[in-house]
């Protein structure tokens, strides 16, 4: 923006803030708007909260700030140039580095890279004085007057581009860390010996809730990821038939009721805490939209508690039986686990490298635990 531009706005400005010093009687709502537009479609906003700081203005002696104005402008512009963003905010501190002129406190001038596009943001200049009333100058510095012709279909998809790409290597630039809720069902694998438990496929469920992290691997163009976190994890293991899990002797087993009782529920539950580590492939299309990610490691984990549920109905009666104890489980359980997306789309699967129970004290038997990420990817 030109000096002799500041100029011609701040004195209109300060003729409006002089009027209305004399005018004693004026009484202004609060926030109040003065937008002075010029003919070069620079506009300048006034904005106040009541008359006593628009006669507070003239003390800030704003027409001897054009030359700084002139000078911060150049210093942010040229801040922008090098700038890794298309929009940057310069803040200058003119009371500071000249005490006692009465000069604003704080002056903030957003400027943008030039661009010649259709769509998307003009070449705008903003000015901001003052956290108190706010005056904003804006200015188009387009190298023509003419307006800018209506956005095709592919300037309006080449800015929707630009914004992704901006916002993954804003993403890539930091740890991305996000939340992550996966639901599914649990089923127990290579199981050998007698009793071998027979799980209830639909009550037999799987949550876990936990938060990753996402360092990217390689140079910022790279689509190979490491991920991890802590992650906290529920396996339901419900039993078939009216059957029920006992902990007997040091030793857990499976068998069947011995009374008229009828079970609804019958299942063991476990809470763990689990960190994993995997490597991801993060595919993207032309148009730098998310596509195929494909997943692949490990994990490990400790058992926080386990519990065993009785649901059944009896003499007319509902009851519900809950015993808390370690059932003979592993505390410590370690496997491989895998994910696979499109789109929206998220599965994974979890196979626990070692038995449920400890050897020896319980069916011998491995998880395997498959469903939807609902939440992270």
């Amino acid at each position: 923006m030109k000096p002799a531009l500041f100029s011609a706005s701040l004195a209109a400005l300060l003729a409006t803030a002089t009027f209305s010093a004399q005018a004693r009687t004026l009484a202004l709502p609060p926030a109040d708007t003065i937008v002075v537009r010029l003919p070069n479609k620079a506009v300048m906003t006034l904005v106040v909260r009541d008359a006593q700081q628009l006669r507070q203005l003239p003390q800030y002696h704003l027409d001897s700030l054009v030359a700084r104005l002139d000078s911060y402008i150049r210093r942010a512009d040229a801040a922008t140039k090098v700038a890794d963003t298309d929009r940057l905010t310069t803040t200058f501190y003119p009371n500071q580095d000249q005490p006692g002129q009465n000069l604003p406190e704080e002056i903030r001038i957003t400027t943008r890279k030039p661009t010649d596009r259709a769509y998307g943001p003009s070449n705008r200049v903003e000015v901001l004085l003052e956290k108190k009333f706010g005056v904003v100058i804006n200015t188009d510095r387009r190298t023509n007057d003419q307006p800018r012709a209506a956005a095709s279909r592919a300037d309006r998809q080449a800015y929707r581009d630009s914004l992704r790409a901006a916002q993954q290597e804003t993403n890539n630039r930091h740890n991305t860390s996000y939340l992550v809720v996966d639901f599914g069902l649990n089923t127990l694998v290579n199981k050998a010996g007698a009793g071998a438990p027979e799980l209830r496929p639909e009550g037999s469920r799987y949550f876990n809730l936990g938060l990753n992290f996402r360092p990217r691997l390689g140079g910022k163009r790279s689509p190979l990821y490491l991920v991890g976190g802590p992650e906290f994890a529920f396996n339901n293991y419900m039993l078939e038939g009216n059957n029920k899990w006992v902990n007997q002797n040091g030793i857990t087993s499976v068998i069947p009721e011995a009374t008229t009782r009828q079970y609804q529920k019958t299942k063991l539950a476990t809470s763990t805490f689990t960190v994993p580590l995997m490597l991801q492939l993060r595919l993207r299309d032309e148009h730098h939209r998310s596509t195929l990610r494909l997943g692949a490691g490990g994990f490990v984990g400790y058992r926080l508690a386990s519990w065993t549920k009785l649901k059944y109905f009896e003499n007319g009666s509902t009851y519900k039986d809950k015993d808390y104890g370690s059932y003979n489980l592993n505390d410590w359980q370690y496997g491989l686990q895998g994910s696979i997306g499109y789109r929206s789309l998220n599965l994974f699967v979890k196979y626990n490298l070692n038995e449920l129970f400890r050897d020896g004290r319980g069916p011998q038997a491995q998880t395997l635990s498959f469903g939807l990420r609902l939440l992270g990817n």
